[in-house]
């Protein structure tokens, strides 16, 4: 696969991307919890799509030339958020899917006007068709729009808690948790603390080699977050040495699920809990006041039902 140039996200591109997401959605609710002192759910499963991802994608598509389609591959979240962005905007996108993708996110896209296209079996067979095909090509993590677009989650947080902060979301390919770092580095009181299904550490193993390495996937209840990188992917260069890395296992994925169901009547798919399962796990050393992102819903009900009836 060839190695797009992409750049690195500036400030400017964060300002922007505030004004743009501001403009269509709400902030999302944070909801105080037991797990510590004064401690929060950051609930982006409240968003429009269920999840975070929509951000990114209002930002990159507003960022287009007038006129120039985009092309994305997508696990699902992603293809649902910039199925939502072309439908505010009446940009043309099309979301290429693996044959594997969740039966749930795929549906919803697909009730978008979008082309989606299925093809392999993986993400990343998905992704480099997309890199193939006409059009702008939008990344759901390695694009300096999509990942200024996440930072406005922590813009929102700006406004809602008082810090220092030790902010835990979940990582795939780690637009949110770059976007964060940035954000952080702004803020100067915030910790983020990134959290990859233990299924598949690829942005991990790349902050580690100080490249993009390749790495065995596994199965896991946390789908949106399995693959592997895209080469030159800037995110492990945004998150190396400005966010701790943990990883989490499906049983305690399954632990975090249903804790959120049992205390806080909240679904989550499985990527979404990855933060929970983490701090529940012990695996997160919290300092000042902690702040766990529940970063999407979307989940297919054999599965969720199956996470929440698993053994403990």
């Amino acid at each position: 696969m060839t190695v797009r140039a992409v750049r690195l996200p500036e400030t400017a591109d964060l300002d922007r991307a505030w004004r743009r997401v501001g403009a269509v959605l709400a902030p999302t609710p944070v909801l105080p919890t037991a797990l510590a002192p004064d401690a929060l759910l950051k609930l982006e499963t409240f968003q429009p799509t269920g999840s975070f991802k929509v951000r990114g994608a209002l930002a990159a598509v507003a960022a287009l030339p007038p006129g120039e389609a985009a092309v994305t591959a997508s696990a699902g979240n992603h293809g649902l958020a910039m199925a939502f962005a072309a439908s505010r905007t009446g940009a043309e996108v099309t979301v290429v899917v693996s044959t594997r993708a969740s039966a749930a996110k795929v549906a919803k896209i697909e009730s978008y006007p979008v082309t989606l296209v299925r093809h392999g079996t993986g993400y990343e067979d998905a992704e480099e068709h997309a890199l193939g095909l006409p059009g702008h090509f939008v990344s759901p993590y390695n694009d300096p729009d999509v990942i200024a677009g996440q930072a406005t989650l922590g813009r929102e947080l700006d406004r809602q808690v008082d810090g220092p902060l030790t902010v835990v979301v979940p990582v795939g390919g780690g637009g949110l948790a770059a976007g964060l770092s940035l954000w952080a580095r702004e803020r100067g009181d915030v910790r983020i603390v990134g959290v990859e299904s233990a299924a598949s550490l690829a942005v991990s193993a790349a902050v580690r080699a100080g490249a993009v390495t390749e790495v065995e996937v596994g199965p896991t209840i946390a789908d949106g977050l399995s693959g592997n990188l895209e080469p030159g992917s800037v995110t492990p260069e945004l998150l190396r040495g400005h966010a701790e890395l943990v990883s989490v296992t499906d049983a305690e994925i399954h632990t975090a699920l249903r804790r959120l169901f049992g205390e806080h009547g909240l679904v989550a798919e499985g990527a979404g809990a990855c933060g929970l399962a983490a701090v529940l796990a012990g695996k997160v050393d919290v300092r000042g006041r902690l702040v766990v992102v529940l970063s999407g819903r979307n989940v297919t009900v054999p599965t969720y039902t199956g996470a929440l009836s698993a053994a403990e």
